[in-house]
C-alpha cells in the first residue's frame, strides 16, 4: 500500500492505474484497506480536480465509492467531503447547456427527429464526461445505501440535486440517477410504514421533507414520461410507484400530470411489451393508493387503454391489465360508503364486463389470466352487479363450470365470496343450489387454501343468501365440519366454529346434525392447550347459540353436563358414559392442562349469564363448601364463578366471600392463584361492595399480600376498559399509596404485580401519577426504582392514550436510570425502553443519540460480573451481566424495526458481531438481528460478511461433548439451525456470491453430511420458521 501511495506521484498514465488498483483492492479487501484511507484520501481527491481528465476523475470517484462500501468505519469522517464532489460532478457536462427554459415546453408536443438533432449537435465520440457523471451516480448511491442516519442531510442537500439532473441527456446515467432516487425512498420507507400518520410529522422529520419535494418529482418526472426511451419511462415509472408506496396519496393532486405519460406509453404504438407491462404495474400501484375520485376524470381515456390492453395477445400484459381493472371497476363505484353507479360511467362498466368476459370464457389461455379474469368478474359483480343484472345467466354459468374445475377452483371460490358479500345483494340464488354441494366437497379435500376459502364463502352464502339455503344443504355442510374442529390447525377451526354459528342462527332446527362427530371434536379441542383468542371466543358464541336452538339432547342442561364432565372425569379413574349419543374419544384419559380448565370454565360462564347464573353459582358453591370436592373441581369452580362474577354482580350470594377468601389457605398454589384471579373478577362486577373489602384485606392480611394484590391487579385491568371508571377513580389515591407500601418488597413476583398496577393506575390518571413516579425516582432503593420503570413499562401500550403527550416530555428522566450503578435498575430501564420502541417509538427517536452509547455499552461481556460457584465437586460459572446483555440485544432487535433511520448501521453491526461470539442466548438473538439486517440494510452487511461469518462458522464447527445431556445436544442442534438461517440470509444479500469466505464456507457446509443435511432442513422449513416479511419471529426463540 505505501508502494502505491508514493506511486500516486507520477505522471498521469500510472497515476490512473494505481488509483485503479487501490479501488480493486479495496472492492476485495476493504476491511484491510481502511487503515490507510487517511492517506490515500487527500491524494485522490486532489486528482478530481485536475483539469481537462475525466477519466482520472472517473477512477477517483470509483475508489472513493468502493471506500464507502467496504470500509464504512474509517471513510465516515470524509463522508461530508465525498458527498459534495458527487453533488458537482453529477452535473458536470461541459460539451453541453442545459437549457433552464425546457421546463416550460412540459407537455408540449416535440417532434422525435428534431430532439434527435438537437442530441447530434452537442454528441462527441471523445465525450467521455458521462462516465464521471455515472461515477458520481453510482457513489451517490453507495452513499444513500449505507448511512441510513444522514436521511435528514439527504433529503436536504442530495434530493433537490438529483430531481434536477432527471433532465440528464445520457441515458444510462439517467437511469442511475433515477436509482440513486429510487434507494433514496426505500430507505425512507422503513420509517414511514412506522409512523401512524406520516401528515403529522414535524418539518424536519425525512418524510416531511419528502412530502415538501413531491411536486418538484413530479414535474421533473412527467416529462420524462414523453422520452421516447423505454429505459426512461420504466424508471420513472419505478421511481413513482416506490414513491406512491411510501407516502400514500401523495400524487392526488398531481395525477392529472402523470395520466398522459401513462395514456402514452400504452397505446405508443412503438412500445414494447416491457413497456405496457411496468406501466400497468405502476397503475395498479397508483390507483388504490389515491382516494378513487381523483381518477374520474380520466376514465374516458384510461378505461379504453386498460381494455386494449386486456385484449393483448401478450399473456403477461393481459394479467396486468386485469388486475388494473379491478382497481378501476372499485373508482368506478366504491362500496364504502355505497353510492348509486353514476350513469356516465355505465359505457365504462359494459367495457370492461365484456372485454373480462372473452377471457373468462377462453378455455385455451395462461393459467394466470384464468385465475385473474375470475377474479376481475368476482369484482365486477360485487361493484357492480346491479348493473350487470341481464348478464347474470351468461358469466355465472362459467362461474359454476369453473368451480369444478381443480386447477381454477379456489380462484372462483374467492370470486363468489366477493360478490356474495356485496352490498348490492347480488341475484345468486339459482345457481346456489349447484354451487353449495361442491362448495361442501371442498371441505374434506387436503388443501388448507381451498377450506379457508370454502368456510369463509359459505358463511357469507348463510348469512346473505339464508332464503335459498335449505336444510339439505346445512346437512351436507354438517357432514364435513367433524374433521376440521382441531388444535392442529387453529384457524381452520375458527372458521369452522363461525360458520357452525351462523347456521344455527339460521337454521336451528338443522342443528340435531351437529351431534357426534362435531360436539366430539368440539370438546377434544376445548380440552387443547392452545384453544384461546379468537379460536375460544368463536366457542364461546357457538354454544351460546347452539344453547338457544332448543335442539333435543343440546339444551342448557345438556350442554352444561357435556362441559362439566371432563372435568369430573379428570377427577376419578373411572369412565361415565356421554349422554345424548356423544362418544368418548378414547378409553384411557390424559391429565387435563391447566389453560383447559379456563376454556370450560369461560364455556359455562357463557351459558350460565345466557340462562341462569344465579342458580349455576349457589349450586357450585354448595358444592365448594362441602370439602369433599377434588383440587381439580375446586379450581374449576372458582374459574367459572369468576368470569361469570365479571360480568353479572353477584353480592346478593352472602357465602361467595368467606369461599373465595377459604380457598386462598389451599395447599395447591393453582387453587389458591385461582381464587384471586376469581375474587378480582367478582369484584369487577360490584365495586362499591367489594373493592374497599380487597383493600381493608391487603392491608391486614400480611400473609395472602400477594394473592390481593393479583386480585388488585384483575380490578384494576378490567377496569381500564371499564364504563365504571368513574366508581373506581376515588379509591385511586388510597390504592396507590397503599401499592408504594410494598415497591420494595423483596419478593420480584410480588413487585411485579405492584409495578403493573401501578403503571395501570397511571393510565387512569397520568396527570399527577406519573408525576409521583418521577419523584421515586430519587429514592436510595434500587428495589424502588425498579418497580417504578416497571410500571412506567406498563403504561407504555400500543393504542392512543391519554397519557402520551406527558409522557413524551418525562421519558427522558426515567431512561436516565441506564446510568445507574445497580444492575437490575438498568435491566428493567433497557426493558422499558424495548417496550417504547416497539408501542411507540416516536417517545425515544429523537433520544437515540445520548441513550445508544449507553445501550451498546451493556452489550459488552463484564469479566468482573462472571464467578465461579461451588456445587459439591463441581464449579459452575455464572455470569451476572447476562440478562442485561440479553435486554440490550433485544433493544436492538426492536430498533431495527422502529428507529432505523436514527441508528449508525455501522457501528449497529460492530456490537452485533462481538454478540455472535457471546452466550447461547445472545448469539440467538444476534442470529435473528443478521437476518433482520440483511433484509432491511443489504449494502453495510456485504461490506461485513467476512467479519460476520467467522463467528458463525465457529459455532457451526464446535462440538458437544459426547456424555453431554440430551438438552445439550437439542440446544446445539437448535443453534446451528439458527447460524443456518443466519447464513442463507446472507447469501440472499445481492453481491454475496462474490465474497470467497462465505462461498468457501457453504461449500464445507456442503461437504459435510451431517451439516448438509441440517442446512437442507432449514431452507426446505424455511416458510413456516419465517413471518410473512420474509424474516424469523423473535419469539420463536
Amino acid at each position: 500500500m505505501h508502494y502505491l501511495l508514493k506511486g500516486l506521484d507520477g505522471n498521469k498514465d500510472t497515476t490512473r492505474t494505481y488509483i485503479q488498483c487501490i479501488g480493486c483492492i479495496s472492492r476485495q479487501a476493504g476491511h484491510r484497506i481502511g487503515p490507510f484511507l487517511n492517506e490515500f484520501i487527500p491524494q485522490i481527491m486532489k486528482f478530481c480536480n485536475v483539469d481537462d481528465d475525466d477519466e482520472l476523475r472517473e477512477y477517483c470517484i470509483q475508489a472513493f465509492e468502493s471506500f464507502i462500501l467496504k470500509s464504512p468505519k474509517e471513510i465516515t469522517d470524509y463522508v461530508g467531503k465525498i458527498l459534495s464532489l458527487c453533488l458537482k460532478y453529477l452535473s458536470y457536462d461541459p460539451n453541453y447547456n442545459y437549457d433552464e427554459d425546457d421546463e416550460e415546453m412540459e407537455g408540449m408536443d416535440v417532434d422525435d427527429d428534431e430532439d434527435d438533432d438537437v442530441d447530434d449537435d452537442y454528441s462527441d465520440d471523445d465525450d467521455i464526461s458521462w462516465k464521471v457523471r455515472r461515477a458520481a451516480a453510482k457513489c451517490l448511491n453507495a452513499v444513500v445505501t449505507t448511512r441510513h442516519h444522514m436521511l435528514t442531510q439527504l433529503y436536504t442537500d442530495v434530493s433537490p440535486i438529483l430531481i434536477s439532473r432527471f433532465k440528464e441527456r445520457e441515458e444510462n446515467v439517467k437511469s442511475d440517477i433515477f436509482q440513486v432516487y429510487i434507494s433514496l425512498l426505500r430507505q425512507t420507507k422503513h420509517i414511514a410504514s412506522a409512523l401512524p400518520n406520516h401528515k403529522s410529522v414535524s418539518e424536519g422529520h425525512p418524510v416531511a421533507r419528502l412530502r415538501s419535494q413531491v411536486p418538484a418529482i413530479v414535474k421533473s418526472v412527467t416529462r420524462q414520461l414523453r422520452e421516447k426511451s423505454f429505459k426512461t419511462r420504466q424508471s420513472c415509472f419505478s421511481l413513482l410507484a416506490e414513491l406512491t408506496v411510501v407516502l400514500s396519496g401523495c400524487l392526488s393532486d398531481h395525477v392529472s400530470s402523470i395520466i398522459p405519460g401513462v395514456i402514452y406509453s400504452l397505446t405508443d404504438k412503438n412500445s414494447n411489451s416491457t413497456m405496457k407491462i411496468d406501466t400497468l404495474s405502476f397503475l395498479n400501484i397508483l390507483i388504490p393508493n389515491q382516494p378513487g375520485q381523483v381518477f374520474h376524470q380520466h376514465l374516458g381515456v384510461l378505461i379504453p387503454a386498460v381494455v386494449a390492453a386486456v385484449k393483448d395477445s401478450f399473456y403477461k400484459i393481459v394479467s396486468e391489465a386485469l388486475l388494473v381493472s379491478q382497481q378501476l371497476v372499485q373508482v368506478l363505484r366504491p362500496l364504502e360508503p355505497l353510492q348509486p353507479l353514476s350513469p356516465e360511467f355505465s359505457p365504462y362498466v359494459k367495457q370492461l364486463y365484456e372485454c373480462t368476459l372473452i377471457r373468462l370464457r377462453a378455455a385455451d389461455i395462461d393459467q394466470e389470466v384464468k385465475e385473474r379474469a375470475i377474479s376481475c368478474m368476482g369484482r365486477l359483480l360485487c361493484n357492480v352487479g346491479d348493473a350487470l343484472s341481464t348478464e347474470l345467466p351468461v358469466c355465472l354459468p362459467i362461474f359454476i363450470d369453473r368451480l369444478r374445475n381443480e386447477i381454477t377452483r379456489l380462484t372462483v371460490v374467492k370470486a363468489l365470496t366477493l360478490a356474495a358479500s356485496s352490498p348490492l345483494k347480488v341475484e345468486l340464488s339459482s345457481y346456489l343450489t349447484e354451487a353449495v354441494p361442491i362448495l361442501a366437497s371442498f371441505l374434506r379435500k387436503n388443501n388448507r387454501a381451498l377450506k379457508l376459502a370454502t368456510l369463509k364463502c359459505l358463511d357469507v352464502l348463510v348469512w346473505n343468501y339464508s332464503s335459498i339455503i335449505t336444510l339439505g344443504m346445512v346437512s351436507q355442510v354438517l357432514q364435513e365440519c367433524g374433521p376440521l374442529i382441531s388444535e392442529s390447525d387453529l384457524h381452520i377451526s375458527q372458521l369452522t366454529l363461525t360458520l357452525l354459528t351462523s347456521l344455527c342462527k339460521v337454521h336451528p332446527s338443522a342443528m340435531t346434525g351437529v351431534k357426534g362427530d362435531i360436539m366430539a371434536q368440539l370438546f377434544l379441542l376445548m380440552k387443547s392447550p392452545l384453544l384461546q383468542g379468537a379460536v375460544l371466543q368463536s366457542m364461546l358464541e357457538f354454544l351460546y347459540c347452539l344453547s338457544a336452538s332448543n335442539t333435543p339432547g343440546l339444551a342448557f342442561a345438556d350442554l352444561m353436563t357435556l362441559l362439566t364432565q371432563p372435568i369430573h372425569e379428570s377427577a376419578t379413574p373411572t369412565t361415565s358414559p356421554l349422554p345424548s349419543g356423544t362418544q368418548a374419544t378414547s378409553a384411557s384419559r390424559p391429565p387435563l392442562h391447566k389453560q383447559a380448565f379456563h376454556s370450560i370454565a369461560k364455556c359455562v360462564a357463557a351459558l350460565a349469564l345466557a340462562h341462569n347464573a344465579d342458580q349455576v353459582v349457589e349450586e357450585f358453591l354448595a358444592k365448594l363448601n362441602d370439602g369433599r370436592q377434588s383440587e381439580s373441581i375446586q379450581l374449576f369452580f372458582l374459574l367459572s364463578l369468576g368470569e361469570i362474577g365479571r360480568r353479572k354482580d353477584l353480592s346478593s350470594h352472602s357465602q361467595l366471600e368467606p369461599v373465595i377468601l377459604g380457598a386462598f389457605s389451599s395447599p395447591n398454589e393453582d387453587i389458591k392463584t385461582a381464587a384471586s384471579s376469581a375474587l378480582g373478577a367478582v369484584a369487577v362486577g360490584n365495586l362499591t361492595k367489594y373493592l374497599p373489602f380487597v383493600l381493608r384485606e391487603i392491608g391486614s392480611q400480611t400473609r395472602r399480600q400477594y394473592l390481593l394484590l393479583h386480585s388488585l391487579k384483575e380490578i384494576i385491568s378490567c377496569e381500564s376498559n371499564s364504563q365504571l371508571i368513574e366508581t373506581f377513580r376515588p379509591h385511586i389515591t388510597e390504592i396507590w399509596q397503599m401499592l408504594m407500601s410494598h415497591s420494595e418488597c423483596q419478593e420480584e413476583g410480588t413487585r411485579n404485580v405492584v409495578a403493573e398496577c401501578l403503571g395501570k393506575l397511571t393510565l387512569l390518571q397520568p396527570d399527577p401519577l406519573l408525576g409521583y413516579l418521577q419523584d421515586q425516582l430519587g429514592s436510595p432503593s434500587p428495589l424502588t426504582k425498579a418497580t417504578v420503570i416497571t410500571a412506567v413499562k406498563f403504561t407504555i401500550t400500543d393504542q392512543p392514550q391519554a397519557i402520551d403527550e406527558i409522557l413524551t416530555g418525562a421519558i427522558n428522566t426515567f431512561l436516565s436510570c441506564l446510568r445507574d450503578p445497580d444492575l437490575n435498575v438498568r435491566r428493567v430501564a433497557l426493558v422499558m425502553f424495548n417496550s417504547a420502541a416497539h408501542n411507540k417509538p416516536g417517545l425515544i427517536r429523537d433520544l437515540l443519540t445520548s441513550v445508544l452509547p449507553l445501550l451498546y455499552k451493556e452489550t459488552k461481556v463484564r469479566k468482573d460480573l462472571i464467578r465461579e460457584v461451588e456445587m459439591g465437586p463441581f464449579k459452575h460459572t455464572v455470569d451476572d451481566g447476562l440478562d442485561l446483555r440479553k435486554a440490550a440485544f433485544e433493544c436492538m432487535y426492536t430498533l431495527l424495526d422502529s428507529c432505523l433511520d436514527r441508528v449508525d448501521i455501522f457501528e449497529f453491526l460492530n456490537h452485533v458481531e462481538e454478540g455472535l461470539s457471546d452466550h447461547y442466548d445472545v448469539k440467538m438473538l444476534t442470529y435473528l438481528m443478521v437476518v433482520r439486517l440483511a433484509n432491511l440494510s443489504p449494502g453495510p452487511v456485504l461490506q461485513r460478511v467476512e467479519r460476520l461469518v467467522v463467528p458463525i462458522k465457529k459455532t457451526c464447527d464446535t462440538k458437544v461433548r459426547t456424555n453431554s445431556v440430551k438438552q445439550e445436544f437439542e440446544k446445539h442442534d437448535e443453534l446451528k439451525r439458527s447460524a443456518l438461517r443466519a447464513i442463507i440470509a446472507l447469501q440472499g444479500v445481492p453481491g454475496a456470491e462474490k465474497n470467497q469466505q462465505l462461498s468457501d464456507f457453504i461449500s464445507q457446509i456442503k461437504s459435510s453430511h451431517d451439516m448438509s443435511v441440517l442446512y437442507s432442513s432449514v431452507q426446505k422449513d424455511g416458510g413456516s420458521s419465517l413471518s410473512g416479511s420474509g424474516e424469523p419471529r423473535l419469539m420463536e426463540f
